[in-house]
């Protein structure tokens, strides 16, 4: 019986999908949009010229991930909060969306595994 629970609780663990963390799900996102200061001070974080909040560094640090599994470890809010940031960035901050773009997605892959997404949702992607 008790290897039956052991297997039970290792399959449950091992389906099991580990989301990020939901402290910073709360943020007011459009404040930091609104705040050039604050939104700069995110972006010198992730293109790397500029040292980062602790709130900034967990970004940077999660963000490969986040692209490369599709955000599956995301929660819904989480999901609206990035679709919100990257219209922002793609709307507004362009020439910042390029330079992120080189640094996370040099080969392009991202773009075009999420090219169709982006197209459904309205997303028009610079050229």
């Amino acid at each position: 019986m008790k290897v039956v629970l052991l297997l039970a609780a290792l399959c449950a663990f091992a389906y099991a999908r580990p989301e990020y963390t939901t402290k910073y799900d709360n943020i007011d996102l459009d404040e930091i949009l609104r705040n050039e200061r604050l939104l700069k001070s995110y972006f010198q974080c992730l293109e790397g010229t500029k040292s980062c909040t602790k709130d900034g560094q967990e970004l940077k640090n999660i963000l490969p991930d986040a692209l490369k599994t599709k955000c599956s470890q995301c929660n819904e809010n989480q999901r609206r909060g990035a679709e919100k940031v990257i219209r922002h960035l793609i709307d507004n901050k362009a020439d910042w969306w390029k330079k992120l773009e080189v640094i996370y997605d040099p080969e392009g892959s991202y773009r075009k595994a999420y090219q169709e997404e982006a197209e459904k949702r309205g997303i028009q992607l610079p050229k």
